[in-house]
């Protein structure tokens, strides 16, 4: 071959590469994993997670498109199972393109599934996992945006005794981590601040509640208060008014927060109250725009906890980008971008400005009491606020 058919040939070469548009490098992918239930009884909770999170990849994921970057929204089933969740998370961390997974749901599910995050450094963040040990085992990968139970049980119990004036209470519970957890917090509240608490126990049951009700019922409870999820809470409440427990205040904490629960319990959930760590997205003056285009692509309002969702991503591709600036412009380690998202100060989410404290919980986080107003589901959004507080997580335990 002569010298001028090599350099002919170079710059033919030159000049394909020119036309195939970015380098090998900056076709690279960097996906973005959820986990939630997207089937099964708690889907619509979960389906909101995986929407806003797809919501927030559309919108912000410039930047890193700019740096020569493919986005891509990857959502997984964990079917409100730990066993599920777990399964998952094992083909999460084999991909090696997955830099930030947003979830879960379920406490119960979550905490087995971040042992496995943890194993390889990846950056979860958690729009709604409630239980204290999501972020009390201080690893340094494990965020969230919401509250906690421990704070959200003393709120609960605190508004059951001021506000509503309640002497007895009744509490039940859904055996899970969650909805145990959140039950023991508000029990405990409950007996330092003098209510009576006539009953405390666990049940799996979703259909009939004849054997819990009846003795219950004889207690005459002023006040009734489930740990768990709407879908058993709302059949509860609902065979709980039929068999006469109507002056009975029904209480519960962000589990009951969907409009799946007045589709179950109809007008008897008109009145109940729940506190929330996350609220609907009317309460946040800046989610108009997030409500519009939700419900402009999906036709349907934002569940509670798509808001968060959208707000977790948003900081997560933050994140993202200052672990790529950091690493020359190349994809960063999955132990970069988690230390990037701790790192962040004040992000200006949708539903407000978010920190971390050193073990992952949010500086400050929102608690929020609410009325149900209305049995049509498209109204769930326009339930009455009672009270918002602020306050801040619990400090680190010392080991």
């Amino acid at each position: 071959m002569n010298g001028r058919l090599v350099r002919s040939l170079i710059a033919l070469a030159a000049g394909i590469a020119l036309l195939a548009g970015p380098s090998a490098e900056a076709q690279q992918t960097i996906k973005i994993a959820t986990q939630s239930p997207l089937s099964g009884e708690q889907a619509a909770l979960g389906e909101g997670i995986k929407l806003g999170t797809q919501l927030a990849v559309e919108k912000f994921k410039g930047p890193l498109e700019k740096m020569g970057f493919k986005v891509q929204l990857v959502p997984f089933d964990d079917q409100a199972k730990p066993d599920v969740g777990v399964a998952n998370a094992k083909n999460i961390v084999a991909d090696p393109d997955i830099l930030l997974l947003i979830g879960h749901l379920n406490s119960g599910v979550a905490l087995p599934s971040s042992e496995v995050y943890k194993e390889v450094d990846l950056a979860m963040i958690s729009p709604a996992n409630t239980n204290p040990l999501i972020t009390d085992r201080n690893y340094k990968n494990v965020s969230r945006v919401c509250g906690r139970d421990d704070v959200q049980g003393d709120v609960g119990a605190t508004f059951a005794k001021e506000q509503l004036k309640v002497k007895s209470a009744y509490v039940l519970h859904d055996k899970t981590l969650y909805g145990q957890g959140v039950a023991e917090f508000f029990r405990d509240k409950s007996k330092k601040l003098g209510i009576e608490v006539l009953g405390f126990e666990g049940t799996e049951e979703k259909a009939n509640f004849d054997p819990i009700i009846t003795p219950m019922k004889a207690q005459n409870p002023q006040l009734m208060y489930f740990g768990g999820i709407y879908n058993q809470a709302a059949v509860l409440l609902k065979q709980a008014r039929e068999k006469g427990m109507t002056k009975t205040i029904f209480l519960g904490p962000d589990g009951m927060d969907s409009s799946e629960m007045v589709k179950i319990a109809g007008k008897t959930a008109v009145g109940m109250y729940y506190t929330t760590v996350v609220g609907p997205p009317t309460i946040y003056p800046e989610a108009k725009g997030f409500i519009a285009d939700y419900k402009k692509q999906f036709g349907k309002d934002p569940e509670p906890f798509a808001a968060q969702a959208y707000d977790s991503t948003a900081l997560g591709l933050k994140a993202i980008e200052a672990a790529v600036k950091a690493a020359g412009n190349k994809k960063p380690t999955r132990a970069t971008v988690s230390a990037e998202v701790r790192k962040v100060r004040n992000f200006k989410g949708i539903t407000g400005a978010i920190t971390f404290d050193e073990k992952g919980d949010p500086a400050k986080a929102k608690y929020f009491i609410i009325q149900v107003v209305s049995d049509d589901p498209g109204k769930w959004g326009q339930n009455k606020l009672i009270k918002t507080l602020e306050i801040a997580a619990p400090a680190m335990k010392k080991m």
